[in-house]
């Protein structure tokens, strides 16, 4: 069992990545906010501690000895992690303040995001919103993204992320179609409906429409009438009463309020869980970061 450091040789380790980094206790003492004579004693009981000499003492100079010099880089790592962490919290303290970069897909942003927008901007005055809406996924380092919110399982492993609450994916229509059409009672029933649906910008490929069947999730690419590579436009098609299209539930539940659309085969609609909010590492201490996060989640 590994013997747990104490305070002291802590203390001593940070006097001694100092005195090693500045030439001398005097320096070392001025940088920490101490007298010499505490550096030079926490030096030397450290050297106590650990039973080597760290330095090689003259009048003029204070120079690293073999043994010094070897652990002086790791001590060095340990002062840097310290100040860090001294950074973080103030970071942490800090009013979110600056422009925070938000990139979402055009439906996410549209029907998740900037619906939150003014409650947050009442309560954070002094952060100015950068939303960009784009079906491409972007680089948040490339770009200089703050804050991204993705769909789908995400590769890139050096992003920190937050899950998401789950959504539903479903059929819908209008009033005014289903007043021609009877509905659909299962999914095999849509060879005999005018669906709409969504060609993803990015491949060219159509949408495949999933359903929940007993244990298992099947998939169709229905023959549709309409073809679409914008979400909005299919919603837009639907509530027009051009036929039954799928859709995400956050992006129908307006039109659903409203008595604008209808769901359908809801018994057949299946659960998503892979919308993640995600931010690089660098951004870790952002307080307009955090803030929009906690934000966020607090309305979803």
């Amino acid at each position: 069992m590994k013997e747990q450091i104490g305070f002291e040789r802590l203390t001593g380790l940070i006097a001694f990545a100092r005195a090693g980094a500045l030439g001398s206790y005097s320096a070392a003492a001025r940088s920490l906010s101490v007298s010499p004579s505490a550096i030079s004693k926490s030096i030397q009981r450290l050297e106590k501690q650990l039973g080597i000499t760290l330095f090689t003492r003259t009048t003029r100079s204070l120079v690293l000895t073999a043994e010094g010099r070897e652990l002086h880089e790791r001590a060095l790592r340990l002062l840097r992690d310290a100040e860090e962490i001294e950074q973080i919290a103030k970071h942490a303290r800090a009013e979110p303040a600056g422009i925070l970069r938000i990139a979402a897909s055009l439906p996410v942003g549209i029907h998740m995001i900037a619906p939150l927008l003014p409650a947050f901007c009442a309560r954070h005055p002094k952060v100015t919103i950068d939303l960009r809406l784009s079906d491409q996924r972007v680089s948040l380092v490339d770009e200089n993204i703050d804050i991204a919110i993705r769909l789908g399982e995400l590769a890139d492993s050096n992003l920190l992320l937050r899950r998401l609450p789950p959504y539903q994916i479903g059929c819908y229509a209008s009033p005014d179609y289903l007043a021609r059409c009877a509905p659909p009672l299962h999914p095999n029933d849509l060879s005999g409906h005018t669906t709409i649906n969504l060609r993803y910008q990015n491949t060219g490929q159509l949408f495949r429409w999933p359903f929940r069947v007993g244990e298992r999730e099947i998939d169709i690419v229905p023959s549709s009438t309409i073809i679409a590579d914008t979400s909005e436009a299919v919603i837009a098609a639907i509530v027009a009463g051009a036929g039954i299209g799928m859709a995400a539930n956050f992006m129908a539940a307006s039109r659903v309020s409203d008595k604008k659309l209808v769901p359908l085969l809801c018994d057949f609609a299946v659960e998503r869980h892979d919308m993640s909010a995600v931010w690089h590492e660098s951004r870790r201490s952002n307080p307009a970061v955090r803030a929009f996060l906690d934000h966020m989640l607090s309305h979803f």
